[in-house]
């Protein structure tokens, strides 16, 4: 059905262009799964652009900088000359095939002024997510996606203008960079809140890991672009990515209903939004909302840090995410300077082999949101994996280099549960809290707590490859020392959420023997 038509009920209809010219060629109404799937379709590809255009400056670093010996491993700006002092990288193609480079980033402090820019990008990315959830409650978040994804395309883009405009100002490259930052930010808390609306907590820890890959996706896709028109000027690296998220943010304007509410979409076709949910909790948020007729106020800042179980996660992600940028940061240096098998891989097929950890990471995600769901414990399987990644992560350290089939399974496995857990907070956890009982039925804190989540678990992101800036010029046994501490500290934050849900576990169970204790199958 494609609308609510109950006396006395009034419904905001704010359906987007597209979507009304759709209904209006097909003469019916959008049905409500269809909905589902243009939501799921268009904020995939919406934050797979946010993650192209996040990755494009790590590919320009070579030419911007001739002396970084590698286009994909992000070398830290710390430890590069340190680590090249100590041995030769065997097999490390030099980059002086991009020329000269481009002032003021090819002298011989160019490498700690591009590492300024990731930093700063970082710390603003992960500022600007706390007030981008606080605003994105409280505006059409189709409005507020599509200015952060033109914002962004700007932005992106005029890094590249750079190129031809001639700018050697480090102050211009780091300004348009901090913006990029602030418009990035944007995207997690409201493609996590829109998602949310639609999807009920029965399969949606399965349902956004599966929609999680486009972090990865993202990653790629914008490596592979960049790469490719990094020969026809640097400049283009950036610009092309820029254009694709601003076309991708005009697709989204014309095409995604942010709630059911907001279309007048009809639920009875939803097999799973008129089922009650366990333990005799509500009926799905946004059946209540649609008979409510109200969203009511939007929640506070401070208040959504009172949410049960929003800190516990959101420090619990600080850690976590620390761990698994790390990886995205430096994996492919760390592989370069790996010896496996007795040899140094080239710059290409550490980058390659790198991606491993991504597609573990993707499996990690969408096993984790499975596991919870059938669970209906996400406190114990997020806390379960971080502890599982401990080991992991101390045998890839240490016997990652014995072979090339080790390496490979050890990755795989390592991204399978570090991203894992980071995947199911950042989306299924940041859904259920934002949506959670004691707001009543409220569901205008969505983006507020993912935003409160992720930026948390963003400052973590930030730090993590810092650090290992610094401890990797003496020791890449200590930085796995670190990571496994922070691994261990991200599962035991969880501890008190963890006893709760294996309390209430203990309690059903029970109360299910007693059900069938005082109801004893009949005789015949």
């Amino acid at each position: 059905m494609g609308s609510i038509e109950e006396p006395g009920l009034e419904v905001n209809y704010d359906k987007p262009p597209g979507i009304r010219f759709v209904e209006y060629i097909k003469k019916s109404s959008i049905s409500y799964k269809t909905y589902q799937a243009i939501v799921l379709v268009v904020t995939f590809f919406a934050y797979l652009s946010y993650h192209a255009t996040r990755k494009t400056t790590s590919i320009v670093k070579s030419a911007l900088d001739p002396q970084s010996p590698n286009v994909d491993s992000k070398l830290s700006y710390y430890s590069w000359t340190r680590a090249n002092t100590q041995r030769p990288l065997y097999g490390v193609k030099s980059s002086y095939v991009f020329g000269a480079g481009w002032e003021p980033f090819n002298d011989s402090d160019g490498t700690s002024l591009l590492g300024e820019l990731d930093v700063a990008f970082l710390f603003v990315y992960a500022a600007g997510m706390f007030f981008s959830g606080h605003i994105g409650d409280r505006m059409n978040l189709r409005i507020f996606l599509t200015i952060g994804m033109l914002g962004t395309g700007m932005f992106t883009s005029l890094f590249g203008v750079g190129y031809w405009a001639n700018i050697h100002i480090f102050y211009y490259y780091l300004l348009v960079q901090m913006l990029a930052g602030l418009f990035q930010s944007t995207g997690w808390p409201s493609v996590v809140a829109v998602v949310g609306n639609w999807f009920g907590k029965q399969k949606r820890g399965l349902i956004m890991g599966i929609w999680n890959a486009h972090t990865s996706l993202g990653n790629i896709t914008g490596s592979v672009v960049a790469s490719m028109m990094l020969k026809h000027g640097w400049g283009w690296s950036l610009v092309v990515p820029g254009l694709g998220i601003t076309f991708v943010g005009i697709i989204l304007f014309l095409f995604l209903p942010v709630s059911p509410e907001s279309v007048g979409a009809g639920v009875d076709d939803s097999d799973e939004v008129l089922s009650p949910r366990k333990a005799g909790e509500e009926i799905r948020e946004p059946l209540l909302r649609l008979k409510s007729g109200e969203k009511g106020p939007a929640v506070g800042f401070l208040e959504a840090w009172k949410i049960p179980g929003v800190a516990p996660f959101a420090l619990c992600l600080f850690f976590a995410k620390l761990v698994a940028y790390t990886f995205l940061y430096w994996l492919p240096f760390y592989i370069s300077h790996t010896a496996i098998e007795g040899r140094y891989l080239t710059s290409e097929e550490a980058g390659n082999l790198s991606t491993l950890f991504d597609v573990g990471g993707v499996v990690g995600g969408i096993l984790a949101g499975h596991i919870s769901d059938r669970l209906g414990a996400r406190a114990i399987t997020a806390a379960s994996f971080m502890y599982c990644a401990i080991p992991v992560l101390f045998l890839y350290r240490n016997y990652g280099h014995v072979s090339m089939v080790v390496n490979i399974g050890l990755m795989f496995i390592t991204g399978l549960f570090v991203n894992g857990p980071y995947a199911l907070i950042t989306t299924a956890v940041s859904a259920d809290l934002g949506t959670h009982s004691s707001l009543k039925g409220n569901a205008r804190a969505l983006a507020t707590v993912t935003a409160i989540i992720d930026g948390t678990g963003s400052i973590g992101a930030a730090i993590g490859p810092l650090l290992t800036g610094y401890i990797s010029a003496q020791s890449w046994s200590a930085v796995f020392t670190m990571l496994m501490g922070a691994a261990l500290i991200a599962g035991l934050l969880l501890t008190r959420l963890v006893v709760s849900e294996v309390s209430m576990k203990i309690q059903e169970s029970r109360a299910h023997e007693n059900s069938r204790s005082s109801h004893p199958p009949l005789e015949v």
